[in-house]
């Protein structure tokens, strides 16, 4: 089963670790890795900062993730949608889409949010996927938008709606607690 719980002291390293791997740090936007003094800053924003919240995605009692949103305090009742696995077992299972039923349902319900946003790489496939199966919809498209390893970078804009995911959500989620991924 796939959960989401709230950040522990100990996910620190396991999220350090992961962001050090090859196959996680190549999606990610930003230009360079940070510094371990830069990460614990951003760990500790994570865990106190009100315009963030961060959910680590579990595969059972592992952990296998990491979903956040930021900009929580915009008067706009948007956020920033990030996610990514950094357990290797738990990718290419269902494991990123189970994880996103659950903190879409976290940013429109406990979060009151309206709508939900993220630039994915844009040969990121398997994000893209898993994003447009739950429900996100593209939105746009930034040419050269990033530099990683040197080289300039495509990125597509992805939102949902909260009316949208009003609409869908019950049949995604169904389908997920259908095929045990999700609890009922």
């Amino acid at each position: 089963m796939i959960s989401l719980r709230e950040l522990r002291d100990e996910d620190e390293q396991v999220l350090l670790a992961w962001r050090r791997e090859p196959e996680v740090d190549r999606w990610m936007s930003d230009a360079a890795f940070p510094s371990e003094a830069a990460h614990r800053a951003w760990f500790e924003s994570l865990r106190a900062d009100p315009d963030m919240r961060g959910w680590m995605i579990q595969q059972g009692d592992t952990p296998a993730g990491l979903l956040t949103l930021t900009g929580l305090e915009s008067h706009h009742r948007r956020a920033a949608w990030n996610w990514f696995l950094g357990a290797a077992d738990a990718r290419g299972r269902g494991v990123g889409r189970a994880a996103q039923v659950l903190g879409i349902d976290k940013a429109f319900g406990e979060l009151g949010l309206e709508k939900v946003f993220a630039e994915v790489m844009a040969d990121n496939d398997a994000a893209l996927k898993a994003q447009t199966a739950v429900g996100f919809l593209r939105e746009g498209y930034l040419r050269a938008h990033v530099l990683k390893g040197g080289q300039r970078c495509d990125v597509v804009l992805l939102g949902l709606l909260a009316d949208e995911w009003k609409a869908s959500g019950d049949r995604v989620r169904q389908s997920l607690i259908d095929a045990r991924m999700i609890a009922g």
